[in-house]
């Protein structure tokens, strides 16, 4: 059975997938490049009930851009956690003007990002700011979907490292079209098509967050220094 035939069993119930079919989606996508597999997936899935979130951070402008010029109509999750640098929201603005994307601002309750900020939780509690501000509000937004999209990469984190292009997580299917993508690729794409980088890469960061827990550094070595943190939660 294809997996658009899979699909269709479950109606819009793509969390209901079972592990076989799963697998099958995997092995199906696995020989697609990344745009193949997006315009794949909006084929297969209900497009209505797709997610698509970006930080808007350096891999962002390859990421958009694919998403854009296949599906202008995407609306794109942005989760707003009050604690960006100036540079990621003139960022931001940028791409959504180059691409004329749909932008969904998504933002923590203002009384537990208040005690956050007041408590410089991103201090003595990093996981629960990120909790706070980042986690539960996504939470929040993803329960109208069925299928998320995100731009992870596998050559980011140990953790990603291992991740399928497809997986149920917290009870919808996660998408990664991305996975298997290397960072040579992603930047001659950037390239090739005169897109540019956050501006924050010039300067000698390679992932960049929020200005709290974001240092200059390769990889995630800049993020969350001093322990042993390399996700936000989001991820896992």
């Amino acid at each position: 059975m294809g997996s658009a035939q899979v699909i269709t069993r479950f109606g819009d119930n793509s969390a209901g997938l079972s592990k076989d079919a799963l697998a099958e989606l995997n092995e199906t996508y696995r020989s697609l490049n990344f745009a193949e597999r997006i315009r794949r997936v909006y084929q297969d899935f209900n497009p209505e009930k797709i997610m698509v979130t970006s930080s808007f951070a350096a891999t962002s402008a390859y990421f958009l851009h694919i998403i854009s010029s296949i599906r202008p109509a995407q609306k794109i999750h942005f989760i707003d956690t009050g604690y960006h640098f100036p540079q990621t929201l003139e960022y931001k603005d940028f791409l959504v003007e180059k691409f004329k994307l749909d932008v969904v601002d998504v933002k923590p309750d203002p009384d537990h990002h208040q005690v956050s900020l007041e408590n410089r939780m991103w201090e003595t509690d990093p996981d629960l700011c990120c909790q706070v501000n980042k986690v539960n509000p996504l939470e929040e937004a993803k329960e109208n979907y069925d299928l998320w999209i995100s731009s992870l990469m596998g050559w980011q984190t140990e953790h990603r490292a291992n991740l399928e292009i497809f997986e149920e997580r917290r009870g919808m299917i996660k998408f990664n079209p991305m996975i298997d993508v290397t960072k040579e690729e992603r930047d001659a794409y950037i390239r090739d098509h005169d897109l540019p980088f956050h501006p924050l890469v010039a300067e000698g960061y390679d992932s960049i967050g929020c200005s709290h827990c974001t240092w200059k550094g390769e990889g995630r070595d800049g993020r969350w220094q001093g322990n042993n943190k390399t996700e936000c939660g989001i991820h896992l």
